[in-house]
C-alpha cells in the first residue's frame, strides 16, 4: 500500500499498513484507560453539554469511543459520526459500535478537508490530532467551517514539551526530550490550541488540563528504550549514558519512585452568533 499523500499523522490518517492497525488500537485503548483521559474527556464533555437532537462530529474518531459517548447524548433524533481516515481504525470502530448497540456511525475524512458542508454541525470533538498535524490551523478552520453559530467544539491535545522524566541525568534525559519532540509534527499542540482556535474566529468559553501519569507498576519501556535508542543514534548520548538511565528508571520504578508525566490541554470554545 502506498502511503497517504495528504499532509495529516501517520498515526491518525492511512500512512500506516494494516499489519500496524493492532498495534494503533492497543494504543488507542491504553490511552483511553488512563485515568488522567478519563478526566479530561468528563470535563470536556461536560462543557459541551450535548443535547437530545444535535448533530455531533469526532475529528479523528480512532477506535470511536467518544462518537459513541456523542451518539448516546444526541439521542434517536440527533446524529454522531466519527470522520477518520485510517481504514483499520475505521473498521474497529464500526464494530465496537455494533457490538454496543451504538447508533454511532463512521466515514472516511481528513481533517483538513473535512467531508461536511458549512454550518451544519452543533458540536465538533476533536481529540490528539493536532499534534499530529504540520498545519494545524487549517485544521482549526475546517471546524469552524462546518460549526454552525453557536455551535461548539472541544479541542484536546499533548503539548510534548511539558515531558517529565525522573530520576536520571539532568542532560541525558534532556536528550530523550529533544527526541520526543521531534518525532511529533506539532510537539506543541496543547499550548496552541487556543492561538489555533482563536485564529480561526472562534470564541474560547473554558480551559482545561490533565498530568497523564504513568503508573511505575506498567510503565510503557517499549517507548522508553525506542526514545533512548533514538537519542543514542543521534549521538546525543553515549552507550554509558543510555545503560544508566535505564538503570536509574528501572530501580525507581522497582522502588514505586519513578515518575513519567506529559500534560494534556483542553479548550471549548464556540462559533460566535
Amino acid at each position: 500500500m502506498s502511503a497517504d499523500s495528504r499532509p495529516t499523522s501517520a498515526f491518525h490518517a492511512e500512512n500506516m499498513s494494516p499489519s500496524m492497525t493492532g498495534k494503533l488500537v492497543g494504543a488507542l485503548d491504553g490511552q483511553a484507560a488512563s485515568a488522567g483521559v478519563r478526566r479530561l474527556r468528563a470535563w470536556a464533555h461536560a462543557g459541551l453539554a450535548v443535547r437530545p437532537g444535535e448533530r455531533a462530529v469526532d475529528v479523528g474518531a480512532g477506535t470511536g469511543s467518544e462518537v459513541q459517548v456523542l451518539a448516546a447524548a444526541v439521542g434517536p433524533d440527533g446524529e454522531a459520526v466519527g470522520v477518520e481516515p485510517n481504514a483499520g481504525l475505521r473498521a474497529v470502530a464500526e464494530q465496537r459500535a455494533a457490538e454496543a448497540g451504538s447508533a454511532a456511525r463512521f466515514v472516511d475524512g481528513d481533517a483538513l478537508a473535512l467531508p461536511l458542508g458549512d454550518a451544519e454541525v452543533d458540536v465538533v470533538w476533536c481529540e490528539r490530532v493536532f499534534q499530529h498535524l504540520a498545519e494545524p490551523g487549517r485544521a482549526a478552520a475546517e471546524i469552524a467551517r462546518v460549526l454552525r453559530p453557536g455551535g461548539r467544539v472541544a479541542l484536546l491535545d499533548t503539548d510534548w514539551a511539558t515531558t517529565i522524566l525522573h530520576p536520571g541525568e539532568p542532560a541525558v534525559v534532556a536528550a530523550l526530550a529533544d527526541c520526543a519532540l521531534a518525532a511529533a509534527a506539532n510537539p506543541y499542540a496543547g499550548r496552541r490550541l487556543l492561538e489555533d482556535l482563536a485564529g480561526a474566529g472562534l470564541v474560547v468559553d473554558d480551559i482545561g488540563s490533565q498530568a497523564l501519569i504513568q503508573d511505575h507498576r506498567a510503565v510503557t519501556w517499549p517507548i522508553v528504550r525506542m526514545v533512548g535508542e533514538e537519542a543514542l543514534r543521534r549521538e546525543l548520548i553515549s552507550a554509558e549514558q543510555r545503560d544508566a538511565l535505564y538503570a536509574d528508571l528501572e530501580a525507581a520504578a522497582a522502588q514505586g519512585a519513578l515518575h513519567m508525566s506529559v500534560t494534556m490541554f483542553g479548550v471549548i470554545a464556540h462559533r460566535p452568533v
